[in-house]
């Protein structure tokens, strides 16, 4: 029964990450964590980069019949996150059980401070920078997204973002988004498309470095159960997020994110 329970819980992270682009993370390890009191961080993170990859494929299959999907700037931050991603799962092997809730927590809180209070750079600021890189995004249903980013920015944040990601077992979706939107002023709505993609890639070589380094039964168990639940949950956030304003999707996020993050400081180690 606690397994079984386990894909209900897929569906809802699957939905809301995708609608969302975090990936699902910040909501699986929070439950997790109450879940399964007794399991180590490495474990955890184990389970929910697993799910995070499966949640992100099926996503951004959604996302790309959508075409919503920045391809050249999507690869580009895929390929820098992917040593951060390396050296993050494997610190997840030293970090102490109390020590990761309360870090856990506050960076959370610090996630929601940047999104509600942090003005978001506009377009022109950059514009003397030799590392501007201008866009175009057509969608399926007509609409078209004009903007430029600072392309070295980008690439130090998807570092940064490929690093946190597998230590907090939240997929970095929820740091990417924000980061993309406030920083380096993408759409909301292709800042969630393209975020999905580059979790994509981070995830899987967060995934292949925890099997190299050997998962046990119980972390491929779970993750199964969270999975069946996860593909069929993405498909329909991916299917919300035509109905939702960009605006929302940042308050959503902030709201959860607080919610999440005083749970977690509450918890005994």
């Amino acid at each position: 029964m606690k397994l079984l329970l386990l894909i209900p819980v897929g569906f809802i992270v699957g939905t809301i990450g995708t609608l969302i682009g975090a990936g699902g993370g910040f909501l699986l390890m929070p439950f997790m964590m109450l879940y399964f009191s007794n399991s180590s961080p490495k474990d955890l993170t184990a389970i929910s980069m697993i799910a995070i990859f499966f949640n992100s494929l099926s996503g951004t299959y959604a996302y790309m019949k959508m075409k919503r999907v920045e391809i050249k700037t999507a690869i580009t931050f895929s390929l820098i996150t992917i040593p951060g991603s390396i050296i993050g799962t494997i610190i997840t092997s030293f970090i102490d059980r109390e020590r990761y809730n309360l870090a856990f927590g506050i960076f959370l809180i610090l996630i929601v401070i940047f999104l509600l209070f942090f003005k978001k750079i506009g377009e022109g600021d950059n514009k003397n920078s030799s590392f501007i890189k201008t866009c175009r995004v057509k969608d399926s249903s007509g609409n078209e997204y004009n903007f430029s980013y600072n392309l070295l920015t980008g690439l130090i944040l998807s570092f940064i973002v490929g690093f946190l990601s597998p230590v907090f077992g939240i997929g970095g979706g929820v740091l990417h988004v924000p980061f993309m939107i406030k920083l380096l002023c993408f759409p909301p709505h292709i800042a969630t498309a393209t975020s999905h993609f580059v979790l994509m890639v981070m995830s899987f070589v967060s995934v292949l470095t925890h099997i190299f380094s050997k998962v046990d039964r119980f972390v491929l168990l779970n993750s199964l159960m969270i999975v069946i639940g996860i593909i069929p949950g993405a498909q329909l956030g991916a299917r919300l997020s035509k109905k939702v304003h960009g605006n929302f999707l940042l308050y959503f996020l902030s709201i959860a994110l607080f919610i999440v993050a005083v749970r977690i400081l509450f918890l005994k180690g």
